[in-house]
């Protein structure tokens, strides 16, 4: 099979383009959920699926974010500097300009993520795997749960610095 012909797809399934991050993601056409991992199968037609608790809030979550530390934060050091001076505000304002980047198409997330999130989670392009309530600060957790799968936060202040977080799954 030629690697130019168009991905099979199982039954109820339709592959997209976020238009945030050029990635793509599945569609279920019966329940309009969406998500980044290919589907194994056949969608399902349930709208109550078995991994969201009462009213609709997921037990877990897949996100990746970008870190930028500042003097403040909990350990002023990265991967990428071992003495991080810079101020809150300025942390801000860099991060602000890669939100803006991503939004206007100019830089991939994954891209920023890797070069520039003062997270060891560079190394895989911001992605932090999936967690459940309980396992991230909460100021952090409080906006990953509240995101839609593809949907980029604003910034979001925690003790490790300030982050921008994109829910994957």
């Amino acid at each position: 099979m030629a690697s130019t012909q168009e991905e099979i797809l199982p039954e109820g399934w339709e592959a997209r383009k976020s238009r945030s991050t050029g990635m793509t993601y599945y569609l279920n056409k019966h329940t309009k959920k969406s998500q980044w991992e290919k589907p194994g199968g056949p969608a399902s037609d349930d709208d109550d699926e078995d991994d969201d608790d009462e009213g609709g809030i997921p037990k877990e979550v897949r996100c990746s974010h970008l870190l930028v530390k500042h003097s403040g934060s909990r350990r002023p050091s990265s991967w990428r500097e071992e003495h991080i001076t810079r101020t809150k505000e300025e942390a801000l304002d860099i991060l602000q300009e890669y939100r803006r980047k991503i939004i206007d198409r100019e830089a991939k997330f994954e891209e920023l993520a890797s070069t520039y999130s003062d997270c060891s989670s560079a190394k895989r392009d911001g992605d932090l795997g999936r967690f459940k309530k309980g396992q991230m600060q909460k100021p952090f957790e409080d906006v990953a749960f509240s995101l839609k799968i593809g949907q980029l936060s604003q910034p979001v202040h925690t003790d490790s610095g300030i982050h921008i977080i994109l829910r994957t799954a």
